[in-house]
């Protein structure tokens, strides 16, 4: 399967508002998701390889950017129907596999998806505490599902600890790379 690259951030870009179901039961919104000093909403899925390549040391990293006040929120955008291994009952059962720190929420319509321009899984939108985006990296420097994730230096980490302290954008971001995102027909 080919991998789909990020765009660039675009530094004008504010945050869209969304109101999201989770695997936890409850509902939520930009307002519940971010933190004092800023936000990061991940667009991912269960069944990419890019994804399961980082969802350990992404809860791991995660924890410590919400343990630093920066709200993280997982958004599952794909088509169901056409992937149900992406469901939302598998959605519970991924978010308990990995002790996933942060919400996860299931895009059924993906209006949120096309609002922030995600097009792949990994997809990272980390904003500043004003809700501009800063952001839109990579995770790690591993170079995709096969490489060594332990070992790489922690890009998506680094970023958003600079994103909290300062409000602007890390000098220099490698685009992301993932599965494309599976859209809908007729979306």
């Amino acid at each position: 399967m080919p991998a789909t690259r990020t765009p660039p951030f675009d530094p004008d870009f504010r945050a869209p508002d969304f109101d999201l179901p989770g695997v936890d039961g409850g509902r939520h919104s930009l307002a519940t998701a971010r933190g004092p000093k800023g936000l990061l909403v991940v667009f991912l899925c269960n069944h990419c390889p890019f994804v399961q390549a980082i969802a350990e040391p992404l809860a791991r990293d995660a924890g410590r950017l919400i343990d630093e006040g920066i709200g993280v929120i997982g958004v599952m955008p794909n088509d169901t129907v056409a992937y149900p291994e992406d469901g939302f009952d598998k959605m519970v059962v991924y978010a308990g596999d990995w002790g996933l720190p942060f919400p996860y929420v299931h895009d059924e319509t993906q209006a949120v998806a096309k609002a922030y321009g995600a097009v792949c899984t990994p997809d990272f939108f980390g904003f500043n505490a004003d809700l501009m985006l800063r952001f839109r990296g990579r995770f790690d420097d591993a170079g995709g599902p096969q490489g060594d994730h332990a070992d790489a230096k922690p890009e998506l980490l680094a970023a958003m600890r600079h994103v909290a302290a300062t409000g602007a954008a890390p000098p220099a971001q490698t685009p992301s790379m993932g599965c494309s995102i599976k859209w809908r027909e007729g979306t």
